[in-house]
């Protein structure tokens, strides 16, 4: 366990990072061991691979820094990479290829002890802090990613945890629009701010954004069942053609989250399959999301569009503890000063921007390929956070991103009409 007793921010940051690996141990926890080298989602690599990464960044990262002298090159450079497969290739390496538990085990737990006892005797400088942060929000976003990717694992390959899923039956709140004064918004962090941030979150800089309406709340399932049922799949008219072309390609005919059974659909929470909650948020791909917009005659919002209706609005806490999303209408705790709800921490929502740099971008030394690698017109910014998103990722200047063909995130969307 890491400790120390110097009251700086060092010692809060040591906390965290032990509270972060608390986290994904216990999220590995949910697997059964024989599963842990299936591949859930053909785009991501085996779960045994996370074990290992999670502390291979980590010594990656520091070991150099302390002195410390690998006592395991291969597996650093086994567990060093993937989280998107390059030039949207997908892995095709087998079980076999993998090491043991037990080895991965020992690596894992020979690395935690090595870094703790530099770091308990660590001297306090900004590089350092930085790179703990660094450490600890990468740990966090791969607890999300797991998340997901256990989301598709089959029942009989995990161990429940107490999480409930959601109940469905709620009445629906009744989809409206609110009407957003023009005005300006500021992207991003100062570059001197004091606040951690990755570096795609810099420079700060303010936009002027015309007036345009947007959705009060997320598309639910119910008005994307909508769309399913007006034959949206089958219509190219509102699918781009890129979309178009992976939808027939993958057989795509519905939500990723959603069970075809006898007609109808059923939702696929974490530890079961339950009635279609037709009230909460649907969790789709950009190119779904895109395609229902332009169903609707609207468009998605831009990250400055997405932004400024967010103004003031706050997270919603106790959707932490949720494996779904809560019904919409529910969240008026967090309600932004426009009245737009359920904006922060209830899924990601998707943006019409492109990924790409902020003016002033600064490659990250500690971490160069985290954003650069993926400013390629290929992936597009999300916003806000889902029930499963760590707290301190919840901040406004926060951006996600991913292809429009990933339908495995937490994510879903709201539409605008300019």
């Amino acid at each position: 366990m890491l400790t120390q007793s110097i009251d700086t921010a060092l010692g809060e940051l040591l906390e965290r990072l032990a509270e972060a690996r608390a986290v994904t141990d216990r999220v590995f926890g949910i697997v059964k061991q024989p599963s842990l080298y299936e591949r859930p989602i053909p785009e991501r690599h085996r779960i045994i691979f996370y074990v290992g990464h999670l502390e291979a960044f980590d010594w990656n990262l520091f070991h150099e820094r302390f002195g410390i002298k690998p006592f395991h090159p291969e597996l650093d450079q086994l567990f060093a990479f993937g989280i998107d497969p390059l030039g949207g290739a997908t892995p095709n390496d087998q079980a076999g290829d993998w090491p043991s538990v037990l080895q991965v085990e020992r690596y894992r737990a020979r690395i935690r002890a090595e870094l703790d006892k530099a770091l308990a005797g660590a001297t306090e400088t900004d590089e350092l802090v930085q790179w703990l942060n660094i450490a600890i929000e990468h740990r966090l976003m791969h607890a999300e990613t797991l998340e997901y990717m256990l989301h598709q694992l089959p029942y009989s390959s995990k161990v429940r945890d107490g999480a409930e899923s959601a109940k469905s039956g709620k009445v629906p709140a009744v989809p409206r629009a609110v009407n957003i004064p023009k005005g300006t918004v500021t992207l991003g962090l100062k570059a001197d701010s004091d606040e951690f941030g990755w570096d795609n979150e810099f420079a700060a800089h303010t936009l002027e954004v015309p007036a345009f309406s947007v959705d009060k709340y997320k598309v639910t399932n119910g008005q994307f069942l909508q769309f399913v049922e007006a034959g949206g799949y089958n219509d190219s008219e509102f699918w781009l053609s890129e979309g178009w072309d992976w939808k027939i390609r993958e057989a795509v005919s519905h939500p990723v989250f959603w069970v075809e059974v006898n007609g109808g659909f059923r939702y696929r929470s974490m530890f079961e399959e339950i009635a279609l909650p037709l009230e909460s948020p649907v969790y789709v791909s950009h190119a779904e999301a895109s395609a229902f917009a332009r169903w609707a005659g609207k468009g998605l919002p831009t990250e400055a569009e997405w932004q400024r209706a967010a103004e003031g609005a706050g997270a919603m806490w106790e959707a932490r503890t949720l494996w779904d999303p809560p019904a919409v209408g529910t969240e008026i705790s967090s309600a932004s000063q426009f009245a737009v709800e359920g904006l922060i921490g209830t899924g990601w929502e998707w943006t019409a921007t492109e990924f790409a740099p902020f003016a002033g971008f600064k490659i990250c030394p500690a971490y160069p390929g985290y954003s650069a690698n993926f400013f390629d017109g290929k992936h597009y910014v999300l916003k806000g956070g889902s029930t499963r998103t760590a707290a301190c990722m919840l901040r406004k200047s926060f951006r996600n991103w991913f292809q429009p063909h990933y339908q495995y995130v937490y994510a879903g969307f709201r539409c605008v009409t300019r």
